[in-house]
């Protein structure tokens, strides 16, 4: 319908400066092509999916690679640990492979002559437990029979024991068992041979991967690179020169007791203690003193009971006095550190981080400190833990009762009390 002048005179008069409001949008086909979609949002929706595939792709990937990665990490550290003979070989005119060949031959040799020994002497120990099993159930039997008045015998034990549930558990989930233990096997051989190799090519082509690595970084971080893997390599030696040498003591220490007791096999037994508490993180002690106190218990239960309490002495003894002496030469790191290190690297990667962590922190600490600027510290008593003397809390007490009352009206003498004091500075 059509404006009258009526209603346009209404609308000129209704705007207060004369003029008239402006048309309402319309609302056809015009709304529509304003109000589309921008051209950047199916853009971004893409691209926001691609990057959650890419980071789930990433995340599967990483989860199923975790243990090569782990592998790869240890023989890393592996091939820190032979760098030095490595290069004293090489430098004397020996090719790094046969160099590294032969250290490898030479560790090998020695590990497997230590494995076979020890295998034949725990053999031969088990074999001798169990044909004198009926001798130490007799004596257990006749023991409880004097102390609780029992009539135990061995042939109701024996018979009961064969009878029982748990026993016929236990043969079958031994011969369900049999299969995983065989994989479980297999699969450390394989994990074994992995670390082997990727450890010998580390070693072997070390100049070739420092270059290859620098070769993408400018001068300034190659300088860094090289001093971090130069320190890796000292931290990494002196940990296992460290180890080694409280490997030594504590096998010459338990050689001497196990000798002592008369305990057969005792060079063995010194040999396996050292390593296994040294080189086998958190279980290592409990793990190494286990044998000992077994082939003692064939000789006599009570020399089991003495190789326990010196695994235990001994151990303190390592933990707070020779530890920290030989760990502060040759890794310098503090003994908290080193704990704490431990403690994170079994919770992140187990018993591999348990072994490597304490190298790995001391290469960190020792490529940290060049960055970290220090001054000289002041000479004050409280940094050497020693309080002012007088201003104790038994001292202010003191101070307390000892100080006259004050008498109310009474003023102080001029100049000679502290009201008198302020007053007169005040004034």
């Amino acid at each position: 319908m059509a404006r009258t002048d009526e209603t346009g005179e209404i609308a000129r008069h209704g705007s207060p400066f004369g003029t008239t409001p402006p048309d309402p949008p319309p609302a056809g086909g015009d709304a529509g092509a304003n109000g589309r979609m921008p051209r950047w949002l199916p853009r971004a929706l893409v691209l926001a999916l691609a990057l959650v595939g890419v980071f789930q792709l990433g995340s599967w990937a990483f989860h199923q690679l975790t243990g090569l990665l782990v592998n790869i990490l240890i023989a890393f550290f592996l091939a820190l640990a032979i760098e030095p003979a490595v290069s004293w070989m090489a430098s004397r005119g020996l090719r790094r492979g046969l160099a590294t060949a032969l250290v490898f031959f030479a560790v090998i040799i020695v590990s497997a002559g230590f494995v076979t020994l020890l295998g034949s002497m725990l053999a031969g120990q088990i074999i001798k437990i169990v044909e004198d099993f009926p001798n130490y159930l007799d004596s257990v039997i006749n023991w409880i029979n004097a102390h609780f008045h029992t009539e135990l015998r061995r042939v109701d034990v024996q018979e009961g024991l064969l009878k029982s549930d748990w026993l016929r558990n236990y043969v079958q989930n031994s011969a369900t068992g049999v299969l995983d233990v065989s994989a479980q096997v297999l699969g450390g051989l394989f994990q074994l041979l992995t670390i082997t190799l990727f450890s010998f090519y580390f070693a072997a082509d070390g100049p070739r991967l420092r270059r290859a690595l620098c070769s993408v970084l400018p001068p300034a971080r190659q300088a860094e690179v090289l001093r971090a893997w130069e320190i890796a390599v000292i931290k990494t030696g002196g940990y296992l020169y460290s180890r080694g040498l409280m490997a030594l003591i504590s096998g010459i220490a338990h050689y001497i007791l196990l000798e002592i007791l008369d305990v057969p096999y005792a060079p063995v037994l010194a040999v396996w203690v050292g390593l296994v508490s040294q080189f086998i993180p958190t279980i290592g002690t409990y793990l190494a003193g286990a044998l000992p106190m077994l082939i003692a218990f064939t000789v006599d239960p009570w020399y089991a009971l003495w190789v326990l309490i010196f695994v235990v002495v001994y151990q303190q003894f390592e933990n707070y006095v020779l530890q920290p002496k030989l760990t502060a030469k040759t890794v310098d790191i503090h003994p908290a550190v080193a704990f704490g290190s431990v403690i994170a690297g079994t919770a992140l990667l187990g018993a591999v981080g348990a072994l490597i962590a304490i190298p790995a922190v001391a290469t960190l600490q020792a490529f940290l400190g060049a960055y970290v600027k220090r001054y000289d510290v002041t000479d004050d008593p409280r940094v050497h833990g020693h309080r002012e003397r007088g201003r104790g809390l038994f001292s202010r007490a003191r101070e307390l009762w000892i100080r006259p009352p004050e008498q109310p009206g009474k003023k102080p003498p001029e100049g000679t009390g502290e009201s008198g004091g302020s007053r007169d500075g005040a004034d």
